[in-house]
């Protein structure tokens, strides 16, 4: 007879999440909500992850995510555990959703409004404006796939769900790089740019990366884009206090060492629970769990982790041949001025973009131009700064460290390159208004967060690592193990990560009711 995880007949079951990032939180969630024992484990100070806080004299930054798109996925979550969202964190719809500026002096707001987008985009060509409906059209379908019919949100794991989609993505197109798709639409290089930037936001290149992520402009277009009041971090908060208000137990500032298993004996091995430091009182301990779910990159999952266990799938050798996202030059400034002419989200493209894109991810070098994503929460909530002030979080995309890059001589130097660059883009007198600032760059990814090669989204976004083609959410080689957040299915983003969330749950229910 099957029995139901939160049904009291079945056996009392513990889990473990390793690492505190959206999809950590999310899946730590649906296992307490599901009657499952579970305790979130996190080695930094501050839960989140890569999605942490920063406060110093008066001004607050996020430290990686800065937007949130698909609201109902974040909603799904809290109702999971009987709870409105509303009780735990406030959104605001923002509008526009972007200002792009070109190179050329030229800008766009970047809206949900067709009719208010096609008339900016006519000033540059009528055609493209003429097109834009067309083209959302032909993306609705990529959009329903994915989440309307939910193949996000379910693990990805068989060969046949995959002969059964593929026929479906040749159909659409989908299989496409994004650039190509979008270029079939419209002729003026601004709208090429606007219309498939966003892999980027996912770590993938637009000349690379597949068209079925072109879900996120539709995803977008029918959902908005908002903020969080107190910046995304309060999402992370309102997580962990629902998280903690249905009886979960959080661990901070405690390092999981190994994931424990069973000898297998000619079947797969099983975890049994996690080894475990705790930094504070530099004490080690053992954690016991049937199930283990793991946040944490996947290749220091694997290799570090798991590392005296014999993989048949993920070894070290397949590990190696995993394309890594590209990573990000981070700095977070509080200047004492106001800038008008930033909004919300501002790029602030630079004079090339196949050519950059090219040389971030297959050239792997530090290029003298550079393209920039500001975040500027204080022009919605001016609370985020002291008064008449701005909290301004800038990322400049870089390669990985494949690059080589020794970052310790050159951090200084970038931070130097990109304060002249906004300067000389009009942001005036900005270093002598600096009052804080701090930078993160491709090796802090790497120290702080164990990510292979410093990457800062996980697994690069490309066809050959899309759908079955990634690590699965039910791992391949130790029964027991799952995986969640930006190096499974579905990718990275928080749209993404909370899917994955979902996806993993939906194999554990498989696996254990």
């Amino acid at each position: 007879m099957q029995t139901h995880l939160n049904d009291p007949s079945c056996p009392k079951r513990r889990a473990v999440v390793i690492g505190s990032g959206f999809g950590g939180l999310a899946v730590a969630i649906r296992l307490q909500a599901a009657g499952i024992e579970t305790i979130l484990i996190e080695q930094r100070p501050q839960l989140g992850g890569r999605a942490g806080q920063i406060v110093d004299a008066g001004y607050t930054f996020d430290t990686g995510p800065s937007l949130i798109t698909a609201p109902p996925l974040l909603e799904d979550v809290f109702q999971a555990a009987g709870r409105r969202m509303d009780d735990y964190v406030t959104l605001v719809p923002l509008d526009p959703f972007y200002r792009v500026w070109f190179h050329d002096g030229t800008h766009l707001d970047y809206r949900s409004d067709l009719a208010q987008m096609k008339a900016s985009m006519a000033e540059f060509d009528q055609r493209d404006a003429d097109r834009l409906e067309d083209f959302f059209a032909r993306l609705e379908p990529i959009y329903k796939s994915v989440i309307t019919e939910g193949l996000g949100a379910r693990p990805f794991d068989s060969l046949g769900m995959m002969a059964a989609f593929a026929p479906r993505v040749i159909r659409l197109g989908a299989w496409q790089p994004v650039a190509r798709f979008v270029r079939q639409h419209f002729r003026n290089w601004r709208h090429h740019f606007l219309y498939s930037f966003h892999p980027l936001f996912l770590g993938g290149s637009p000349f690379r990366a597949p068209s079925i992520f072109l879900m996120i402009p539709y995803l977008e277009k029918e959902g908005g884009v908002w903020y969080a009041n107190g910046g995304m971090y309060s999402l992370v908060q309102g997580f962990a206090q629902l998280f903690q208000d249905i009886g979960g137990h959080v661990r901070l500032q405690t390092s999981v060492k190994r994931i424990e298993v069973t000898n297998g004996k000619g079947r797969r091995p099983k975890v049994t629970g996690v080894q475990v430091r705790d930094q504070q009182k530099n004490a080690k301990s053992f954690i016991p769990a049937d199930i283990v779910v793991s946040n944490a990159d996947v290749g220091h999952t694997y290799s570090k982790l798991l590392d005296h266990v014999d993989c048949r799938r993920w070894t070290n050798s397949r590990l190696k041949k995993i394309h890594q996202s590209m990573s990000c030059f981070l700095l977070y400034l509080g200047v004492r001025r106001k800038y008008p002419q930033l909004s919300h989200h501002t790029i602030i493209l630079g004079p090339r973009y196949k050519g950059l894109v090219q040389d971030i991810f297959d050239r792997k070098i530090l290029a003298d131009d550079f393209s920039m994503y500001l975040h500027v929460p204080s022009r919605t909530e001016p609370a985020m700064a002291p008064p008449e002030a701005e909290s301004i979080y800038i990322l400049v995309p870089v390669p990985n460290l494949a690059s080589g890059i020794d970052w310790k001589p050159t951090t200084d130097l970038m931070t130097d390159r990109v304060i002249n660059a906004l300067e000389k883009w009009g942001l005036e007198n900005l270093r002598d208004s600096i009052e804080v600032q701090h930078a993160f760059t491709p090796s802090n990814f790497e120290s702080e967060y164990n990510s292979t090669l410093g990457n800062a989204f996980g697994i690069e976004p490309r066809i050959t690592q899309t759908a079955w083609f990634r690590p699965h959410n039910r791992s391949e080689d130790v029964e027991g193990l799952y995986l969640v957040g930006a190096g499974t299915h579905p990718g990275a983003g928080v749209p993404g990560v909370v899917l994955s969330a979902s996806a993993t749950m939906h194999a554990i229910k498989e696996d254990y009711e």
